[in-house]
């Protein structure tokens, strides 16, 4: 994680989990995923209280913390999936990244965070890759798979293992160091943008 911030928001998502305080790993991953100014479209500051008052809130990110444990990323995601309105993906999937550093999943890769902006970058590149081959010359394919919001759980998992296999192919031809971990390249094709 190569932000300050996210060390820290790690420290304190570890620290409720050891306690058992859900809705402090909730809140503190939600407040993360703001960012500075807050979420677009509705979500951010004004969205949290509502959240916070939903009917056993609790035993939502306890549940998702249970299934990362027993039966991976894929399951806690679709745990996850529609149970808050207004807790959308890129919130829930911060949840389940910061709480995967604490709370290794059995199989399958780690949690990653996948949000709108991850989603257009992977569109992007989807699209390329579509005009280059021939697949998806209009890049229509790539615009239905990589939405921007909504993503299926198997479209997440395609996700976790597409970023791992890219950082495992990126460090057998050397371009990548060998020893970071996925998150890295998620960070990356966040915070960087390319034609």
């Amino acid at each position: 994680m190569p932000e300050s911030a996210g060390r820290r928001v790690a420290s304190i998502v570890a620290d409720a989990l050891r306690r058992e305080a859900y809705r402090e790993a909730l809140v503190a991953t939600y407040v993360w995923g703001t960012g500075k100014r807050g979420s677009r479209g509705g979500s951010g500051p004004a969205t949290l209280p509502k959240i916070l008052d939903v009917e056993d809130l609790d035993t939502m990110p306890a549940d998702a913390v249970t299934t990362l444990r027993k039966q991976g990323a894929e399951a806690a995601y679709a745990g996850l999936q529609g149970r808050i309105y207004g807790f959308g993906p890129s919130f829930y999937t911060k949840l389940l990244y910061f709480a995967g550093k604490t709370v290794p999943s059995p199989s399958g890769p780690q949690p990653l965070i996948l949000d709108r902006v991850l989603a257009r970058r992977l569109r992007s590149l989807a699209q390329a890759v579509g005009r280059e081959t021939g697949h998806d010359p209009d890049g229509s394919i790539a615009r239905w798979v990589w939405r921007d919001r909504n993503w299926s759980p198997h479209r997440y998992a395609v996700y976790l293992s597409f970023v791992q296999a890219a950082v495992g192919q990126a460090a057998a031809t050397g371009t990548w160091p060998s020893d970071t971990s996925p998150d890295l390249l998620e960070y990356t094709l966040f915070s960087t943008s390319w034609t």
